[in-house]
């Protein structure tokens, strides 16, 4: 049993390798977040239940490995399979059901993940468990830099999303698919992403693109479905395998960020080249989403 229900309070229980501090401390790099807050080492959320209510939690630790959500403002969910789901959706967002030993074990002798696994030890590849907020957030993301993604971010929470209590909650695809471009031009991006939002709002809501079909195949036929879709690219593509799907092996090998910290754990004058990344990368295998991770949080 990896949680135990106390009613108005859920008891989760970390594997060993994992660090309540390292993962708050990643969730606070952006003072720009919309989709909760942290405060005194707690993090503060809704969630929205497959059976349309919301509720409003607290997350904190204990020990730093055992974790206690607390339901607020009288929103526990009065039946188990409610709160089970706040259980499931919190041990998805911390992905603590992966075992990283094995991953800790590769990066010991490895010249790129030594340093950032000794220095983030416990850090979980901390997802984004709903698929149209993850294919939302990539889309927001192309080709700008992270500091505006959250931006637009914000934008587009607080124009489509609801708030509860002083929490958003994510727009709901339905409430998108609705929408046309001009209704998204006050958010200041371009009219093919909104185009792109639009669309893949439209995919989810009519149950053409679900994150139980995109889990029922491979990581190949996963990866040809994504990019199918207008406007996911391989970069998009990866980063919803990785960061909503769980897939181990996703690896966004173009992406500058990624590029920045190769170059700066090496030393180098200049990006290194796909094919020097694909060298390193060599000794990743099954491990890529994990060590991509952990350079990414040198950067931020």
């Amino acid at each position: 049993m990896h949680w135990e229900d106390h009613h108005e309070i859920l008891r989760i229980f970390a594997p060993q390798a994992f660090s309540f501090k390292e993962n708050i401390d990643y969730l606070s790099r952006s003072t720009d977040e919309c989709m909760f807050a942290i405060k005194d080492e707690k993090i503060y959320r809704a969630l929205a239940l497959e059976n349309n209510t919301t509720v409003l939690i607290e997350i904190s630790a204990e020990n730093d490995r055992i974790l206690e959500v607390r339901f607020l403002s009288g929103t526990t969910p009065e039946n188990k399979a409610g709160r089970a789901e706040v259980a499931r959706y919190v041990r998805e967002w911390f992905d603590m059901d992966t075992d990283l030993e094995p991953f800790y074990q590769l990066a010991e002798n490895d010249p790129l993940l030594h340093e950032p696994t000794s220095k983030f030890y416990g850090l979980r590849n901390v997802g984004l468990p709903d698929l149209f907020e993850a294919l939302a957030w990539g889309i927001l993301g192309q080709q700008i830099n992270l500091s505006f993604a959250y931006t637009l971010k914000r934008r587009f929470v607080e124009s489509f999303g609801e708030k509860v209590e002083g929490y958003w909650l994510f727009p709901r695809p339905e409430r998108i698919a609705s929408l046309n471009v001009q209704d998204l031009a006050d958010l200041k991006m371009t009219r093919k992403k909104s185009e792109y939002l639009i669309g893949v709002a439209q995919l989810i809501a009519n149950g053409e693109l679900s994150k139980e079909k995109l889990l029922e195949v491979d990581f190949k036929t996963a990866e040809k479905m994504l990019v199918n879709i207008r406007g996911i690219g391989p970069w998009t593509a990866h980063y919803v395998l990785a960061r909503c799907l769980g897939f181990p092996s996703a690896f966004p090998i173009d992406d500058v960020g990624l590029q920045n910290a190769i170059k700066l754990m090496l030393g180098y004058e200049q990006k290194p080249t796909k094919e020097e990344i694909l060298h390193y990368a060599k000794n990743w295998s099954g491990w890529e989403t994990y060590a991509t991770f952990y350079l990414w949080r040198i950067l931020y």
